[in-house]
């Protein structure tokens, strides 16, 4: 093991080498997109895409404004052996005559965008134009949140995830049972298999009730690991004697198994190669579902960030030591739910629950923002008896409705503070969601999809290295 890891690094040296040198001539970004419980990551990369080929709608977006991007075309992703992102059909269900939400991918896709960019500044007058390639790394948020499993123990994971579920009703259940299992005795695989069923029905429950933490990841998309000796394993409490051949032992053993079989090698091959990344959050369907929900997020935001190797992106550091995350984009998504009015509040929510993130996790070194956008408009904007509402098509209908959600507070610490001190519920507001249905639209040439500060998005993001 310790040989094929030497053999291992120096073949990574190389190719890290070869990239770094093809670099210099046709730069390329790596974006890793990923999203936290329906918070529209395949949404968020197909407008994304739309907007970048057709550029009307991209006026905080520099090179877009200046003209900088001459042309933008898909170009044959460079990663043979993982599957494409299939923006044709998700655009087609977003801008067809009868639109509707892409279906959600469930796995790890790529697609590059290449675009053909003049220089701006000293640069452009000696130069011409140069081709800049955008990789786009689609994976599912759940991958994200496994990588804080790396620097935990068995014991520590059973005892952190047995205290969370305890003060959830929907963790009744799975921790009645875990209490009254003893882990010493001989693994039984018909018991093993129906404790992992009830840790993935614990899990698949809190995620439909707006928490962040449901991990492992895998367990609710499992893939061709389904059924898997690495995926049947559930926390459980540490009984006064594990014997070799116990179900505590093996769950132990199979949860060390997930971390170095499943989570290292996402780790190596894929997230470690990215150089920006933006994390989609559903921040308006957490607030929705209470103050445990929002401290939630806020403890997943803190282990997303932990996540990342933070750095600046020197060409001798990628050179000896692999890349380091530049820039992270936590983007409260679905702004067009709410009136313009109440924009800056959720901006201000999603910052407090970054500083707070930022201190818990130590971090520093890359640059982070909070934003919140829509990477779709499915809304207007109206005025109804004193209040400011959206209108829409409603999912479960397809009727239109003028929809208020409440109304954020001006404070920020108002709904941290509520979520940091455990409450069971806001004390003086109801916040509530809408299912809206895309709108159909009519576009003119040049134009994508409409959006909310998507190149507000894209501006940080990969602006800089467009000029």
């Amino acid at each position: 093991m310790i040989l094929y890891d030497i053999v291992d690094g120096i073949g990574r040296t190389v190719e890290g080498a070869t990239q770094s040198v093809t670099g210099v001539f046709e730069p390329t970004i790596r974006l890793g997109v990923t999203g936290l419980s329906r918070a529209g990551k395949t949404v968020f990369i197909t407008s994304l895409i739309a907007n970048l080929m057709n550029r009307a709608r991209m006026g905080q977006l520099q090179a877009a404004a200046d003209g900088g991007i001459q042309t933008a075309y898909l170009h044959p992703q460079p990663d043979d052996t993982i599957p494409r992102f299939d923006f044709e059909t998700h655009l087609a269900a977003l801008t067809g005559a009868e639109p509707h939400w892409p279906v959600s991918t469930r796995s790890i896709s790529e697609l590059r965008l290449s675009m053909r960019v003049q220089p701006t500044g000293l640069m452009g007058m000696v130069s011409g134009p140069r081709t800049v390639h955008l990789d786009i790394v689609d994976y599912p948020g759940e991958w994200l949140l496994d990588l804080g499993l790396m620097d935990k123990s068995y014991a520590d994971w059973s005892e952190e995830a047995l205290t969370r579920a305890n003060v959830r009703d929907a963790g009744a259940a799975f921790v009645a049972l875990a209490r009254s299992t003893d882990g010493g005795v001989a693994l039984d695989e018909p018991q093993a298999k129906r404790f992992a069923e009830a840790y993935t029905a614990y899990l698949q429950a809190i995620r439909d009730a707006g928490f962040s933490d449901y991990t492992p990841g895998r367990f609710l998309l499992p893939g061709d690991l389904a059924g898997s000796p690495v995926l049947t394993f559930a926390p459980m409490p540490a009984p006064e004697k594990a014997r070799r051949g116990s179900l505590y032992r093996e769950f132990e053993r199979r949860f060390e198994a997930y971390k170095s079989k499943v989570v290292k090698p996402f780790f190596r091959d894929h997230f470690s190669r990215i150089d920006r990344q933006v994390v989609l959050v559903d921040a308006l369907g957490a607030i929705h579902s209470g103050p445990q929900a929002v401290d939630d997020l806020r403890t997943a935001m803190a282990d997303i960030l932990g996540a990342f190797r933070p750095g600046a992106n020197a060409w001798l550091s990628q050179l000896l030591f692999g890349k380091r995350v530049e820039k992270i984009l936590f983007a409260a998504t679905k702004a067009d739910h709410l009136h313009h009015t109440q924009h800056g509040r959720l901006t201000a929510i999603m910052e407090a629950l970054l500083r707070d993130a930022r201190d818990r996790a130590d971090f520093a070194g890359a640059k982070t923002q909070a934003m919140s956008i829509a990477a779709l408009r499915a809304t207007t904007e109206d005025h109804l008896q004193g209040l400011d509402v959206v209108r829409g098509r409603l999912m479960s209908t397809g009727k239109q409705a003028a929809f208020y959600p409440g109304e954020l507070p001006a404070d920020p610490a108002k709904i941290i503070g509520a979520a940091r001190d455990g409450a069971n519920g806001w004390l003086d507001a109801e916040y509530s969601v809408m299912n809206f249905a895309p709108a159909t639209l009519n576009l003119a040439p040049g134009e994508g999809p409409p959006h909310i500060r998507l190149d507000r998005a894209a501006e940080f993001l990969i602006g800089d290295r467009l000029r």
